[in-house]
């Protein structure tokens, strides 16, 4: 019988056969969290749910909103696509997912 070396992660339960993609994902997961709780501080009485969804949509979007920044504002009118590689997605996926969608979350975005 083989073994074969897994990466969870502890913010949703994602599993990795990658090191790597692992630390990507949490670091992607910490600046939604951090978007979400931004968001929330500063528009008090906004839904839980929208922030959280608004946080990971900017998470995952973050390469497009910093060139944005960096004075090309239409970067963000560039529709979005998500990699297809499947060594990018996690092995596992997080069954307490609100509205029970799949996500396949791309490392290099």
């Amino acid at each position: 019988m083989a073994v074969i070396a897994v990466w969870q992660c502890d913010r949703d339960g994602s599993m990795f056969e990658d090191k790597k993609l692992a630390e990507e994902h949490d670091k992607y997961l910490e600046l939604a969290a951090n978007i979400t709780q931004l968001i929330e501080s500063q528009i008090p009485g906004i839904d839980e749910k929208h922030s959280e969804a608004i946080g990971l949509m900017l998470a995952q979007r973050r390469e497009q909103l910093a060139k944005a920044c960096k004075g090309k504002p239409e970067e963000l009118l560039v529709p979005f696509v998500t990699e297809t590689n499947t060594s990018n997605t996690p092995t596992k996926t997080n069954e307490n997912d609100s509205n029970g969608k799949v996500m396949a979350f791309a490392a290099h975005q």
